[in-house]
Order: C-alpha cells, then structure tokens, then sequence
C-alpha cells in the first residue's frame, strides 16, 4: 500500500464560518438601508465626493445590476442556478479541506461561497420580508429582489474623439453592487492573482512522507 500524507490538523468548519460572517454582514447592510435609506437617488448618501455613494437601489437580475435573462422565469432559472452553485461550492470547499489544498485557496473559495448564499437570501425571501417582488411576479417567494448599495460612479460622458475604434461615443461606467458581490469578486480576484501560490502550497501540502528505512538496513 502506498503512503499517504499525513491527516491533516484542524477542521474546515472554520472557513464555513468565514462564509456565515460575510452573510451576516451582507444581510446587515441590507437591512439598514432598507430601513434608513430612501429608495434611489433622492437618498443617496455621498462617500468620497461624486465618485463613490451609497445609493439603496433594487436589482431583479445579476451581480453589479447586470440582468442577462428575460423576466418572469429568467428569475427562477438563475435562482436555481445560484441554488446548485452554493451547493456544489459547499461540497468543493470540503473537498478541498480533505485534499490538503492552500488555505488561502479555500478561504477564496468560502468567499464566493459566503457572497453566493447572501444573494440567493435576497432573491428567495425578499419579496415576502421587504414585499420587493416586482410587480406582475407569479409569487413572491423566489422573485426578490437584490438589495445594492455601493455606487462607484466611475465615467459618464462622451469618449474623446481622438481615440481609436471608441472615440466620440457615450459610456455610463457606474457599477451598483452589495457586500456580497464584493466578496465573490475579491475571491474570484485573490484566485486569479495568486493561483501560482496556492498551487505550490497544495503541492507541497501532498508531498507524501517518504517511510522510514527498516532498522536492519540502518544498521549495515
């Protein structure tokens, strides 16, 4: 039989409660500006001058307002969607404990996962909780709406003519998001710029320990 690496210490219940932390933040901010926070722009609350705001806005579709598929049941196929990824993400992340991949790896994968489920809450109980539903919805329940907050309003304007291929058109860059596609995008970053370190570390995480020659052997 071959060897096998050593068990390895600890337990992955700490990651999951990385992921219930970030839910609970998510959900946290979702709830104070729902609560204190006038819908749209009348409430906006400016950060750093008219760069970055806070700005309560509801988003039927996916992550940074982005709505890819056609209402009503474009709904109910990305909820399901994100209902088998957090599945499939959960069973990944104890895959990954129980083969000794990076730490920092599975911490990146518990991001996306944390972020995943804050939304998935959103889109599952909002329009019973916050009545957000929108209007001609089939049902409530799994047609909430996503709660976004941080408002980057990057570049609104007309491109410089000079520029090749763009030049002169209108681009409105403002990207409207919650702390919860915050942490699958720093997750998904964090994977894209450190991959070759977290692959080192797997890899010497599998190392198997060469046994130790018999005594007889030591001996001669």
């Amino acid at each position: 039989m071959s060897p096998r690496p050593p068990a390895r210490r600890g337990s992955v219940l700490p990651f999951f409660l990385l992921a219930l932390l970030v839910i609970i933040l998510d959900q946290l901010s979702k709830y104070l500006v729902h609560k204190h926070m006038q819908l749209g722009q009348m409430g906006e609350i400016l950060l750093i001058g008219h760069w970055l705001k806070l700005d309560y806005t509801t988003n039927p579709g996916m992550a940074f307002g982005v709505e890819l598929l056609p209402p009503p049941y474009g709904k109910l196929l990305l909820t399901g969607f994100r209902l088998l990824a957090v599945g499939g993400l959960s069973y990944y992340i104890t895959y990954l404990w129980r083969h000794r991949a990076a730490a920092g790896f599975i911490a990146c994968m518990t991001l996306i996962l944390g972020g995943a489920v804050g939304n998935v809450v959103d889109s599952v109980f909002y329009g019973i909780i916050y009545h957000n539903a929108p209007f001609g919805s089939p049902t409530p329940w799994f047609f909430g709406q996503v709660i976004d907050m941080i408002y980057v309003d990057i570049y609104e304007g007309f491109l410089p003519a000079s520029w090749p291929l763009i030049g002169g058109k209108y681009v409105s860059l403002w990207p409207i998001f919650n702390l919860a596609d915050s942490s699958i995008f720093i997750g998904v970053a964090l994977i894209l710029l450190l991959q070759g370190r977290f692959f080192k570390q797997t890899e010497q995480n599998t190392t198997l320990v060469a046994p130790a020659p018999p005594a007889s052997d030591t001996a001669q």
